[in-house]
């Protein structure tokens, strides 16, 4: 039964029915909220209570995520009126045009396509040797101390940081600088000013930063951008600048929450880990399923309908609100064996923690390079790796992104 709080209408039934507010709160980062499970077997989309006091409905089914998440008639631009928001009282900033994320057809077709490029295959294989230098660099200051640190701060938020200032072409001495802005930025917690002033940092920052890049092309990814025809005229460092800002938010917090979480798994399912330690074939499947399990970036997909549409039995009108649950939809016993188990020999990798559709992560080929190599790295060079901390005592936080706030270990 769905519990107290959740207003739900199908085209089957147009009865309201009472379930609780959205979004719930993840408590422990192996077990999604209960009442996910429920929502997946109510029939049709439920609607629940937003932060904002508006309804929103929720596709919480892996069947129904795809289905909102690739159909261009569900938008992303947040400046439309009922945009599904996060935060009571959230608004567009000042000067706010929509970001590669919040476009929708025809504008987010070419300008994807030019960003595209630099995420293949073939660009992250150049990236590779640089994402292990500084694995390795971190890991060496990490075993130069004593026998114990905090991998969130030692070892993934500054990976994050390093690898994306390998990616844009930032100096090293600036990391500080964006990762405490981008923290601000997207914390659930942040007062409104803060995160206001925060954005108008990071813009300020990236502004100069293109402004050198379009002046100078290094062959860097901003460099490259800077002569593509799409990044020309009047407004083109303010949107090379929105851009940054796009990859620094996507890809500094949640590559490395699934770093630190990544690694808390696997010393909490030491068979798991002693098949990836006996076999570093299957670090590739390792990564997949620790997306798939974990999900933790599911805030973000929020989308509103332009059109009426049937969704899973529901009709969403024009103007409606929808949240697609990846976390849910990737836990989906219709779409994988056993969902609740942390298996790395998992072959079905049809997870939907990158989102899917036109909108689907863009920078996934450099999570799954950075994870890979973290993760490899880390267990060759230290086996004897364990939790300092007992996992219960551990802090988590749901943010823009599910994380844990430090993981001290020890060997």
């Amino acid at each position: 039964m769905i519990s107290e709080g959740v207003e739900v209408v199908t085209m089957h039934d147009q009865s309201p029915l009472r379930a609780e507010t959205w979004p719930m709160s993840r408590t422990c980062p192996f077990s999604l909220p209960p009442d996910y499970a429920s929502l997946r077997e109510h029939p049709g989309l439920p609607r629940l209570t937003g932060p904002s006091g508006r309804t929103v409905f929720v596709a919480a089914r892996h069947e129904d995520v795809r289905a909102v998440l690739g159909d261009a008639r569900f938008s992303s631009d947040r400046s439309h009126p009922g945009f599904p928001w996060m935060r009571v009282g959230e608004t567009v900033f000042p000067g706010f045009r929509p970001s590669l994320i919040e476009m929708d057809p025809p504008e987010h077709g070419p300008v994807r396509r030019a960003v595209a490029g630099e995420f293949a295959i073939g660009r992250m294989r150049e990236l590779r040797p640089k994402v292990q230098c500084i694995v390795d660099g971190l890991l060496d200051d990490v075993l130069a101390g004593a026998e114990s640190a905090d991998l969130v701060s030692a070892l993934a938020v500054p990976m994050s940081g390093l690898v994306l200032c390998e990616l844009l072409g930032i100096p090293t001495s600036d990391r500080q600088e964006f990762t405490t802005n981008t923290t601000v930025l997207t914390a659930h917690d942040s007062a409104d000013a803060d995160r206001a002033e925060s954005f108008r940092s990071l813009i300020a920052y990236f502004d100069a930063l293109c402004a050198t890049k379009m002046t100078e092309r290094p062959e860097d990814l901003l460099g490259r951008l800077a002569g593509h025809q799409l990044f020309s005229g009047d407004e083109s460092r303010w949107a090379m600048a929105e851009l940054c800002i796009l990859l620094v938010v996507a890809g500094l917090e949640t590559t490395a929450t699934m770093t630190a979480l990544g690694v808390l798994a696997l010393l909490e399912h030491p068979d798991q880990l002693a098949l990836l330690t006996a076999d570093p074939g299957l670090t590739p499947a390792a990564v997949e399923e620790l997306l798939r399990f974990f999900s933790v970036a599911e805030l973000s997909l929020m989308r509103r309908a332009t059109a009426d549409v049937e969704v899973g039995g529901t009709l969403v009108r024009t103007g409606e609100g929808v949240a697609a649950l990846s976390a849910a939809a990737n836990r989906d016993p219709a779409a994988f064996a056993d969902p609740d188990t942390f298996d790395v020999t998992r072959d079905n990798r049809r997870h939907l923690a990158f989102g899917w559709g036109p909108h689907q992560c863009l920078g996934r080929n450099l999570a799954r390079l950075e994870l890979r190599i973290v993760l490899d790295t880390l267990f060759r060079r230290i086996p004897t790796l364990r939790l300092a901390t007992p996992r219960d005592e551990l802090r988590y936080v749901n943010g823009s992104a599910f994380s844990v706030s430090a993981l001290p270990v020890t060997w």
